[in-house]
């Protein structure tokens, strides 16, 4: 049986239901990356948020940091006790597959189950406000960024590497 994916008016029911306050922001432009985000919404790259999937030794977890930073694969092997190669990016399908959610429009939560998630220490010293995945590519999630942190039940660690690392892109 094919499932539908999972879209913005999904979260909105999910936030609804979990009494977590947010508001989904529905744009006239596609959002899937930081750059597109940013620019849609006015706001600089840190403020937005970046929901990314990762298979730690075959296993879903997700990794949430901010703006244009690289997440760190070797913080992801530590948590988990296992090799840095061990901690693959999922693909597209994966993603919407795991999480029900398309890549480019991937909220931090309301996943089809909920998932082990870690989040970057920078993202709760974002300040007041911050712009996540709204469930599709045209919808924004504006949020408290502690909201996040609650709601996913998150490790909070470091997770962002150095600009420079050998670690690698992990895409958008």
């Amino acid at each position: 049986m094919v499932t539908r994916p999972l879209n913005s008016e999904d979260l909105d029911v999910f936030m609804q239901a979990q009494a977590i306050f947010g508001k989904i922001l529905r744009l006239d432009v596609p959002t899937p990356t930081v750059e597109a985000a940013a620019r849609a919404v006015r706001a600089e790259p840190e403020s937005i948020v970046k929901s990314i999937v990762f298979l730690a030794a075959g296993r879903p977890v997700l990794a949430i940091a901010t703006g244009q930073a690289y997440i760190d694969r070797r913080a992801i092997a530590a948590v988990f006790g296992i090799g840095r190669k061990q901690v693959k990016l999922a693909s597209a399908e994966e993603v919407l597959s795991i999480t029900g959610y398309p890549v480019g429009g991937m909220p931090p939560f309301g996943h089809r189950h909920p998932l082990p998630t870690l989040i970057d220490r920078r993202v709760v010293e974002a300040g007041e406000i911050v712009y996540a995945g709204g469930g599709d590519d045209r919808s924004l999630l504006q949020i408290n960024p502690v909201t996040i942190l609650n709601a996913t039940q998150a490790q909070l660690i470091d997770l962002v590497s150095p600009p420079k690392s050998a670690s690698g892109p992990e895409g958008e």
